[in-house]
């Protein structure tokens, strides 16, 4: 029960970075469900370059991750044409 409280959590993280990416990065509103989706993929992303270079620290700092990861995604998706 411990594993699934977890991923659901990290998916509440990822969702609410991709939020917090998408007013970042001015996404229009139609976009808002990619950065929701992007924001889960940078929670994933910036989590594993956190722990790969080391980074630890409370949910504040895994929150600032995800929100990192998820504004690099949205960039990269926008360069891709994804959105606007």
């Amino acid at each position: 029960m411990g594993d699934i409280i977890r991923i659901v959590v990290w998916l509440a993280v990822g969702a609410l970075a991709g939020w917090l990416a998408s007013a970042i990065m001015r996404v229009k509103k139609k976009a808002l469900w990619l950065s929701i989706v992007l924001g889960i993929a940078g929670s994933v992303a910036g989590g594993f370059i956190a722990s790969f270079l080391g980074l630890g620290g409370g949910w504040l700092v895994s929150v600032a991750v995800a929100v990192g990861g998820a504004c690099l995604l949205v960039f990269l998706a926008r360069l891709l044409k994804l959105t606007k």
